[in-house]
Order: C-alpha cells, then sequence, then structure tokens
C-alpha cells in the first residue's frame, strides 16, 4: 500500500505547491471536468462545463484574433519600411540619367515587386517618335499618346480615377511589362500629376502574386510613394 500510494503523494504534492500549473493546463482541466462529470451521471447537467466550453472557445477566436493582428502589424511595418527606402532611393541620384538606371534596376527589387515602369504621354507618339524617346530615357519609360494614361487605368470607361488603383491584370500590355519573365498577375498603377503644362503620367507596378495588388486593399502607402515620386519627376522635368 505504501508502494502504491508513493506516485499520487507525489502528483498531490506538485499539485499543492504549484496549483496554478493544473488551472493552467487545458487538457488536465478538461479531464478533470469530465471525470466530474462521469462521476455525477448522466441525468446531471454541469452548467458550469457548458460555460467552460463556451469560454474557451472564445478565447481561441480572440488569440486568432491576436495573431491576426500581429501578423498584419508585422506587414504594416514591412511596407512601411519598403516605401521609406524607395523615397530614399528615388532622392539619391544626384542627376536625371542616374533617376533613370533606378527605373531600369533598382525601383523594382526595393519594392519587392517583378516589374516597375514609368509610362509617360507624349505627342511625339502620335508623330511616331517614340524610338528616339526611348533611346533617350532607358527601359525603364514607355511613351503613351495623349489620353492613353487614364484610358489604361479606367479600361476605357468614364469614371474619376483615383491616386492609386489596384487590380489583377486580364491583357499584360506588352508596352509596360516584359514576357521574357513571369507573367505578371496583379498591378498598382500610380497617377501622377507632373504640373501645369506637363501631360500626365504614372508609375504601373507589377507583381507575380494574384492578390498583391486587389482593390480590397489599402494603399495609402503607395499614395505616399506617388506623391514623393512625381515631386521628384517635376524637379527633373522643370
Amino acid at each position: 500500500m505504501t508502494e502504491q500510494a508513493k506516485p499520487q503523494d507525489a502528483v498531490r504534492k506538485q499539485i499543492l505547491s504549484d496549483p496554478n500549473a493544473v488551472l493552467e493546463d487545458r487538457d488536465i482541466m478538461r479531464a478533470l471536468i469530465a471525470a466530474d462529470g462521469e462521476a455525477k451521471g448522466e441525468n446531471v447537467i454541469d452548467l458550469r462545463s457548458i460555460a467552460l466550453e463556451r469560454l474557451e472557445a472564445r478565447l481561441d477566436r480572440l488569440e486568432d484574433t491576436h495573431r491576426h493582428v500581429v501578423a498584419a502589424a508585422y506587414d504594416n511595418l514591412a511596407s512601411t519600411n519598403q516605401i521609406h527606402r524607395a523615397v530614399l532611393a528615388i532622392l539619391e541620384p544626384p542627376n536625371f540619367a542616374g533617376f533613370l538606371q533606378l527605373l531600369e534596376t533598382e525601383l523594382a527589387s526595393i519594392l519587392h515587386v517583378a516589374s516597375a515602369k514609368l509610362c509617360m504621354e507624349s505627342p511625339a507618339v502620335e508623330a511616331g517618335l517614340t524610338p528616339d524617346l526611348e533611346k533617350e530615357f532607358g527601359t525603364g519609360v514607355a511613351f503613351f499618346a495623349p489620353g492613353e494614361v487614364q484610358a489604361y487605368i479606367t479600361r476605357g470607361r468614364r469614371m474619376n480615377v483615383r491616386p492609386v488603383t489596384l487590380r489583377q491584370i486580364q491583357f499584360p500590355d506588352p508596352r509596360i511589362f516584359d514576357f521574357r519573365g513571369p507573367i505578371p498577375q496583379s498591378e498598382a498603377m500610380l497617377k501622377l500629376d507632373l504640373g501645369k503644362g506637363n501631360l500626365p503620367a504614372m508609375l504601373v507596378l507589377g507583381s507575380e502574386v494574384t492578390d498583391q495588388f486587389t482593390p480590397q486593399k489599402g494603399a495609402d502607402l503607395l499614395v505616399f510613394f506617388a506623391g514623393a515620386f512625381e515631386r521628384v519627376l517635376r524637379r527633373w522635368l522643370s
């Protein structure tokens, strides 16, 4: 009898020394409640166990919400850091040539997108002088005829154009996207106001991820970046 009592005494001693360890262990509490319910029989309803189950379900939901909020906060912080790095990058070049080179090489990787293309309207497109412009501005810039920027963003519909438009790509435009790599699945269009006397432009960011740019997502950081980008571009074009 003494040998059989030793394990029980050890458990009893451990519980008395640290009862919180038992109370905080869900599996132990479920086992104790189940044992208590069996002792009372099927004809007895224990409202405490029902309340405890509901509280546990509510706690699980709160924990899931907490994890989602924390994950969203980290994602937002990472996105903010990306935008900050991108703004510093466009401010860095000492001349317009350096700015154009940034568009060709580093801007897309800084923003963690597949491509970044500056699209500018120019009457030279209708005059057939696009090759000369492309040679001067490089592969980071595409040229559209007057009115085509808004038509591209709205897909030809009559509607107000927001500073940033997010959507999935139906038919990738070869003027904007390079088909030698993965085909982009979503895009962010940042409309740019280049000031009085200049035609509008847009910066198009393309992503291989279908849901990276969708209308349901917030665009506050991209709106901020568009404002910084257009101010830098105005300075070089003035």
